[in-house]
């Protein structure tokens, strides 16, 4: 560790900006979509969606090892390396003169964004007391949710100059981060950490690209053709291996002690169920706006701006509530301002465009919800683990959330099956509409749950194998 003690206003500032563009790059580019077919026209839609997929998914897969790597090896030299390779590869993205160069450099990006997003949250609760630890994460969340929110829009502005921009504008935020955290950063480790299971890592990649990939194909290619059982059976068959290998790995890609905490495994999966539904919602509401109201791509991205604007001061005052009542009610509350939203639209959204008195009711309500849900989740790992597990904790939570990004939004790609009209918008909102209400489910778990858990200091290191 340095001698200098850090300055925990600009340490939030720092980690959360480089955590705002490792969010808002797994949903930005789903705006860009039509510009990028237009600038490589002989590659079909499958194959343009790996750009958006084929990034959440190797997000998924790395958080994991990335947040025991920075463990063992240093949470502030990680986070640095991940924001160095997180610039290159968006400036490489910008000047991809192919999809498959694209693409490539995307998986590149996610690299980057997953030693990024854990290392981001341990050091902030290095630099903050227990008592404003809330508040701090509270801002961080908020900020990386509203930065998935911001995609739409903030993708829509920068697409009228070109699509290369949703890459370029990365690069001067990058270099600041890189400048100033150096000098703000203090650094932490686990010396004891081992070596983290790659091979662990690479059997969650490959589990959650086949389960994607079979739920993108099947409409397709129907649910029963050979290729679609297949991706079915590698991705039940490795995602069954993991567990089962991080069993008898002494750093291990699933930190199945800390999950026999209650709170913590019920945080994680209410993170994915959400994450699932907000995917879901994001994408769905892109493709209402410019397929069924006619939007331009600019106005169908200012359109879903004012959910983003609720999100940061929300969170702030959903902050000063965990600690009095805990995250689980703050959760449960946010689950049914969410699912308010998405029942206005179902029940008023009709084919004539009336933003005012249907879109936007239910703009503001999702906002909320995602300023109070978000938050209370993550904020989890830093009230049950010891701060030695803080990375690897805040990997966890973070992998369910990418892996439900993937599945929500391959199961509204099945839902849909080709061209969208209402009816099928209208069953895209039951699928969000039913992930709210098992959020709520989630947050009233965790509130019963968090009472009988103990100190993080209780909960077990994985033993070392021999």
């Amino acid at each position: 560790m340095t001698d200098t003690a850090p300055k925990p206003g600009l340490v939030l500032l720092v980690v959360s900006t480089a955590a705002f563009l490792a969010s808002l790059d797994t949903f930005i580019v789903t705006i860009a979509f039509p510009g990028i077919r237009l600038a490589f026209p002989g590659d079909d839609l499958a194959t343009l969606s790996w750009v958006l997929n084929g990034y959440t998914v190797l997000f998924a897969a790395c958080l994991a090892p990335a947040g025991r790597l920075a463990d063992r090896y240093g949470r502030k030299r990680l986070f640095l390396v991940g924001v160095a390779v997180f610039t290159l590869a968006s400036a490489a993205c910008a000047a991809a003169p192919s999809i498959g160069v694209l693409i490539a450099f995307r998986a590149v990006q996610a690299i980057g964004a997953a030693l990024v997003m854990p290392t981001s949250l341990a050091l902030l609760l290095t630099a903050f007391p227990p008592h404003r630890r809330p508040l701090a994460v509270g801002v961080w969340a908020s900020v990386g949710a509203a930065a998935a929110a911001l995609g739409p829009p903030v993708g829509g502005l920068l697409v009228e100059a070109s699509w290369r921009w949703v890459f370029l504008v990365n690069l001067p935020i990058c270099m600041a981060t890189l400048l100033a955290g150096p000098r703000v950063l203090r650094e932490s480790r686990d010396t004891s950490t081992g070596v983290p299971d790659l091979l662990g890592a690479a059997g969650l990649l490959v589990g959650v690209g086949a389960l994607a990939y079979a739920l993108v194909e099947a409409p397709d290619h129907g649910w029963s053709s050979s290729g679609v059982l297949m991706a079915f059976a590698v991705a039940f068959a490795a995602l069954a291996w993991v567990p089962l290998r991080s069993a008898r790995h002494a750093v291990p890609v699933l930190d199945l002690p800390a999950l026999r905490v209650p709170t913590l495994w019920l945080a994680c999966v209410t993170t994915g169920v959400f994450a699932a539904g907000f995917a879901a919602m994001l994408f769905g509401n892109v493709l209402f706006l410019t397929s069924v109201w006619h939007d331009s791509i600019l106005v169908a991205g200012l359109s879903l701006a004012p959910g983003p604007l609720m999100v940061v001061p929300v969170s702030i005052l959903g902050g000063r509530f965990v600690p009095r009542f805990g995250p689980g009610p703050v959760v449960a509350l946010g689950g049914v301002s969410f699912g308010a939203g998405v029942l206005i639209w179902l029940l008023r959204m009709g084919s004539t465009p009336d933003y005012v008195a249907s879109m936007l009711p239910g703009q503001l309500l999702t906002g909320i919800g995602v300023g109070l849900i978000l938050p209370s989740l993550s904020g989890v790992v830093g009230t049950v683990l010891p701060a030695a597990r803080w990375g690897a904790g805040s990997s966890m939570v973070n992998t369910t959330r990418q892996i439900g990004t993937v599945l929500g939004t391959a199961v509204l790609v099945a839902v849909f099956a080709g061209t969208p009209d209402l009816a099928d918008f209208r069953r895209g909102w039951l699928v969000v509409l039913a992930t709210a209400a098992a959020t709520v489910v989630g947050g009233v778990l965790i509130a019963a749950r968090r009472r009988t858990d103990h100190h993080a200091e209780h909960v077990p290191a994985p033993a070392p194998v021999s």
